[in-house]
């Protein structure tokens, strides 16, 4: 019997290499089941195997999970709940043994929405002899121990990670084989990085914090914001090497943990869920790496963090962005809670952009393969017949910070004039150009856009909408944790011209699975389009013909957060048109005009910062009262982030 976390070593449990005939395992939850990934204990050879979770709950209604590839896979049978949760069994027979941690990937995507990154070109990546937590599983992703296995026909290794960052032996290579050269022993791999519990060190660089986003549990959490929600301290205690930490609020502990388990339990992150702030007066600095790594899967959960004075060791493993953001002061007492909101977003997607495993990991391999650094590709379709639009449009799409990314432009039944054409010509971004026929139906024009995109991500930008200059990393972000096959925002922010009013309205809950999206965010990749059929020939409601068929196909729809986007109710054009008392309903926030702020790309010279005047209450109108601000409730029970062990069994 082997538990994980392991308290102790047992001389009883079975070694990397060993085949076992048998195999029980059993989690509290997929999250802890995922601690198999990173214990030696996952390299054991398996060929009949139960996976038990005993309190599984579905993502949302109507997904779907699929088991992934297993070789020599001869029965299954998988046991699900009939309620929304439950305990999940999982039963597997194969021919040949093969390593469990194979038979764990292939058994989460059943479990839990798992979306590999899209890319044209990666390179394959060895663990050899170290199990980090943020290496996660996937196609390219192989662990061994031991001597690296060789490939006379092609190199086996692209990146290898070892505990030093130094190659390590490699296994005697095979006989030769007259009229084959051998292959040099350099050829067995291109890189070597240093694969840290916590984060990957390239040459004497200090290492860089990396976490694996798909079992961070990021989703369901947003807010409180403002300088009414709960706060509470991050301290460490002196026992155990100072590896041992918790979060304190005013009624106590919220949660408790160790440096040596980096995972945070769904037990401490639904702990923090009504926590507003979160600051460390004292980070000790006595395992930097360590803590560093703590600071950025707090901030990713969505917690707004602050450490005042960060040493000099743990600032080192952070991006400038993050450290930027944790170090600087809070909001003034005077800012309004949105100021609050934008600070928690900021931090949030910089720690993921810099420090999850799907975009940290490919810049630390660019000594090997420079061209491979990019994140996934991305092509915007605007698909419109009114020019007057154009311009405003595609500006939006220029300026956005993504880096790889590329503007399909379709005219719709209307040409394109001198000036407008200089204006594409000038454009930073490609342009990719085509001009349709009136008599295409909506549908067919985004279809034939679709086609000719060269991005492995699409997303749809309307052309009379306001668009934030980090729109597009916003959605690129939301899909690498959700797992889900499309991602949106919500229309939360709408400007009424007919009152040259913005409002902010109910919308739904932000950073959780949804039913819809706003059409004009949707963000799908080409391959998951291509599956579910693509874009309806219709007329019009073309939105909501995509997300039923990825409904239908048991695929996720996430909602990330609403900043960045404003939606644009004019006074005529639309073909859905519920009245303007349909958009102030529920309505809290009002701006005059467009809000003035940089996360809307809106910002002028006279906003200091960047940043905008704090918004509005809304009058009492016809509507209604405005939406009364949520009121916190106290801190959380102590919870302990340690939570239940994994076990595994061998009979």
């Amino acid at each position: 019997m082997t538990e994980l976390p392991r308290d102790g070593e047992r001389k009883s449990e079975p070694a990397a290499g060993d085949r076992v005939i048998r195999t029980l395992v059993t989690a509290e939850s997929v999250s802890w089941l995922g601690h198999l990934l990173q214990d030696p204990a996952s390299l054991v050879k398996v060929r009949r195997i139960t996976i038990v979770v005993d309190s599984w709950h579905i993502p949302q209604r109507g997904w779907s999970g699929r088991l992934g590839p297993l070789p020599h896979l001869l029965r299954q049978r998988i046991r699900m709940p009939k309620k929304d949760h439950g305990r999940a069994v999982i039963d597997l027979e194969l021919r040949w043994s093969i390593p469990l941690r194979t038979v764990v990937a292939a058994v989460l995507p059943v479990l839990t929405p798992v979306r590999p990154m899209p890319h044209p070109a990666s390179p394959d990546i060895t663990a050899q002899d170290v199990l980090p937590s943020w290496l996660g599983v996937g196609q390219n992703i192989s662990a061994v121990a031991g001597d690296l296995p060789r490939n006379d026909d092609i190199r086996p290794h692209d990146v290898v990670l070892t505990a030093t960052g130094a190659p390590a032996p490699s296994a005697e290579p095979e006989p030769p084989v007259e009229g084959k050269p051998p292959v040099p022993a350099g050829d067995n791999y291109a890189s070597v990085l240093a694969g840290e519990s916590s984060g990957v060190a390239v040459g004497t660089r200090p290492s860089t914090v990396v976490i694996d986003v798909e079992r961070a549990l990021l989703a369901g959490r947003y807010g409180p914001f403002g300088t009414a929600a709960p706060r509470a301290e991050l301290t460490f205690t002196g026992s155990a090497e100072g590896r041992a930490w918790r979060i304190t609020g005013p009624d106590g502990v919220i949660c408790t943990g160790r440096l040596d388990h980096p995972l945070l339990s769904e037990d401490a992150v639904e702990a923090l869920t009504e926590l507003g702030l979160l600051t460390c007066s004292a980070l000790p600095g006595a395992h930097p790496l360590a803590e560093a790594a703590l600071l950025v899967r707090l901030s990713m959960v969505g917690v707004l963090v602050h450490v005042p004075q960060l040493p000099a060791a743990c600032a080192a493993h952070l991006a400038d962005e993050l450290r930027d953001l944790i170090t600087a002061p809070l909001p003034g007492s005077q800012e309004s809670e949105f100021e609050w909101e934008v600070r928690v977003v900021r931090q949030r997607r910089a720690a993921l952009r810099h420090h999850a495993t799907g975009f940290a990991l490919p810049p630390l391999g660019a000594g090997a393969f420079p061209a491979l650094t990019e994140p996934p590709s991305v092509s915007a379709l605007l698909v419109t017949k009114r020019l007057d639009y154009v311009v405003d449009a595609m500006a939006a799409i220029e300026k956005q910070t993504y880096p790889n990314l590329e503007i399909v432009l379709c005219l719709h039944g209307v040409e394109l004039p001198r000036e407008l054409r200089d204006v594409v010509a000038r454009c930073s971004r490609h342009v990719e150009l085509l001009n349709l026929p009136a008599d295409r139906g909506f549908g067919e024009a985004i279809g034939e856009a679709t086609a000719r995109a060269r991005g492995s991500l699409v997303t749809k930008f309307d052309d009379d909408d306001t668009y934030g200059p980090e729109h597009v990393w916003d959605l690129v972000l939301a899909r690498h944790h959700s797992g889900a096959a499309m991602v949106g925002k919500s229309a939360e922010f709408v400007y009424l011209q007919t009152l040259d009013t913005t409002v902010r309205r109910a919308a739904g809950r932000p950073e959780a699975y949804v039913q819809v999206v706003a059409g004009g965010t949707m963000l799908i990749s080409r391959g998951d389009l291509e599956q579910v059929g693509g874009w309806r020939p219709v007329p019009r409601s073309i939105d909501r013909g995509l997300i039923d068929r990825v409904r239908r196909a048991g695929g996720l729809i996430y909602r990330t957060h609403p900043l960045g986007y404003v939606y644009h109710r004019r006074s005529d054009g639309h073909t859905w048109d519920p009245g303007l008392e349909y958009f102030l309903r529920d309505s809290g926030m009002q701006w005059t005009g467009l809000p003035r702020h940089a996360e809307f790309g809106t910002a002028t010279g006279g906003d200091s910062g960047g940043g905008a005047p704090g918004p509005v209450e809304l009058t009492r109108s016809r509507s209604g009262p405005a939406a009364a601000p949520a009121s916190v409730s106290g801190a959380a029970a102590p919870r302990q982030a340690d939570g239940p062990p994994s076990r595994v069994a061998a009979p």
